[in-house]
């Protein structure tokens, strides 16, 4: 039977960072606005230390193998060591089935306007040639990034006052100026923008930006297999359709409602959106406005305080609450024992929710 799970709301403040100039017009996906090449603010090289809870996995023989790559699979060596490449991904129908989610280590599913989701994926030990299509950033966008040590974020545009956040909070933004990017005839616009990791690699060795990896995004180990079962999984972010995930014994299959998710490469081969861990983590959400009111108003999610959580591998489900003192702080979780929830390393989908939303499994 289907297992209803409200969160009770754990409010956090949210320090809104906005620039003090007036803001510039929209800089949407396919404008011809293009902000100049220059440093978007000056990326950290350091992340502050929030100390951990205690752990309760034990050591079992042999050990996994977890390395410092942000899922804890092991890599090849020096992979581990290098920087984290973050792209947009539009998330929209007609932009389905989208590239590079076949590789990519992790990926953020967050809620943008009208009721969808847009995905943030991460490449650390991992490359595409193809990845897309890329759309604009948000607001929410700003304070996952700042957790990745100086990432490249790779996006189509943002509004000005957007811009303004990005900047404040010292994130690498790269725009579209068709030199990390590049459109397909066989998509129409907006849906129709790419980039390259490799690229974006380049791009970011070439302006200095930090080029080491921030560690582990969660605690990594032996997790239990057993279980309350969860094999058949609903995320909603909205009254639109829910982010479904389905168990078939190895991996989680994605949906968006009955529709199956599927990946394309630019030489047309397809398959399914898999992914071994999903990590859901309800948040506060709130408007956030254009403070000169010269933009459009955009959903945002308060991703710095504590919330409840949900943990989904092996075909079950493990509860806690996550945790971040910081902007610069990873995601602690903390499973109902009040000790670190640790999951076992694997590619990871996060998602976040608002807290007002359901989520059901069975």
């Amino acid at each position: 039977m289907a297992k209803p799970q409200r969160t009770v709301a754990l409010i956090a403040v949210l320090v809104i960072v906005s620039g003090c100039s007036a803001a510039s017009p929209d800089v949407l996906d396919g404008s011809t606005t293009i902000p100049p090449l220059t440093t978007i603010g000056e990326a950290s090289t350091t992340t502050t230390t929030t100390e951990p809870p205690t752990s309760t996995s034990s050591t079992t023989e042999p050990p996994l193998e977890i390395s410092s790559a942000i899922n804890g699979l092991p890599v090849e060596a020096g992979a581990a060591d290098r920087r984290v490449v973050a792209v947009k991904i539009d998330h929209h129908a007609d932009a389905r089935p989208q590239s590079g989610l076949e590789v990519a280590d992790a990926v953020y599913e967050l809620l943008v306007e009208g009721g969808i989701t847009r995905l943030i994926a991460l490449f650390h030990q991992s490359d595409s040639a193809f990845v897309g299509p890329n759309r604009s950033g948000r607001p929410t966008d700003a304070k996952l990034i700042t957790a990745l040590n100086g990432a490249p974020f790779q996006i189509s545009g943002a509004q000005g006052w957007v811009q303004d956040i990005f900047k404040d909070e010292g994130v690498n933004v790269i725009y579209d100026t068709g030199v990390t990017t590049f459109r397909r005839s066989n998509r129409k616009a907006p849906h129709n923008l790419y980039t390259s990791t490799e690229l974006i690699r380049s791009y970011a060795d070439r302006r200095g930006w930090p080029d080491e990896g921030p560690g582990n995004l969660f605690d990594f180990g032996e997790a239990p297999t057993e279980g309350e079962a969860a094999t058949h999984i609903e995320i909603a972010f909205s009254n639109a359709a829910p982010s479904v995930w389905d168990w078939d014994g190895s991996v989680y299959l994605h949906s968006v409602g009955s529709e199956e998710h599927t990946w394309i490469t630019d030489e047309g081969e397809e398959g399914r959106v898999a992914f071994d861990v999903l990590v859901v983590m309800h948040m506060r959400k709130f408007i956030m406005d254009d403070p000169v009111a010269d933009g459009t108003s955009l959903p945002t999610v308060d991703s710095v305080g504590t919330g409840e959580a949900w943990v989904f591998h092996d075909g079950i489900v493990r509860h806690g609450r996550w945790e971040r003192g910081s902007k610069s702080d990873r995601f602690f979780l903390i499973g109902d024992d009040g000790l670190t929830l640790t999951i076992p390393p694997g590619r990871l989908w996060m998602m976040l929710p608002p807290d007002t939303e359901s989520i059901v499994w069975d």
